[in-house]
């Protein structure tokens, strides 16, 4: 049996896992309480999690998107609604990160230059700007995730 397919249907499955999961992750441990930061406060937080995601990330999401493509590419039964439902999660994923890389990393490199004394008048307006982006890219990736599971799962 040939298991050079499988084991690329796992390593996409993990690496969408590992992408949705920062997304949710962020999501869930902010959405509640983003608005009670202030500006220094949201900019420190801001600095740490940057420093911690932005180069790991970058490498997940690039090797998720081309661990993707592959499993499109070699999708065996490519007349099946599974093989369209991996389809479907491809943009999916990359409308997450379009959104994470075009809107929410600009945010981010102003918030993390904020502090107390120093910001914008309408840092709020970011803040806000950021949690909508935030719930979008989030939702996008986890029916991304969702799609793909259900296509290498019930195959």
């Amino acid at each position: 049996m040939n298991l050079v397919i499988p084991i690329l249907f796992v390593a996409t499955l993990f690496a969408l896992l590992l992408v949705c999961g920062v997304f949710w992750g962020l999501y869930f441990a902010l959405s509640r309480s983003y608005q009670v930061f202030s500006a220094g406060e949201l900019a420190k937080i801001a600095r740490t999690i940057v420093a911690n995601l932005e180069v790991p990330m970058r490498n997940i999401s690039l090797l998720c998107l081309a661990l993707l493509g592959l499993s499109v590419a070699f999708y065996p039964d490519k007349d099946s609604w599974h093989f369209y439902s991996i389809i479907a999660s491809l943009p999916l994923i990359i409308g997450s990160l379009v959104l994470t890389t075009a809107i929410e990393v600009p945010i981010n490199r102003q918030v993390v230059t904020w502090t107390d004394d120093e910001k914008p008048v309408d840092w709020e307006k970011l803040r806000g700007r950021w949690q909508y982006f935030n719930v979008v890219r989030t939702i996008l990736a986890l029916l991304s995730f969702l799609l793909f599971a259900a296509a290498v799962v019930l195959s």
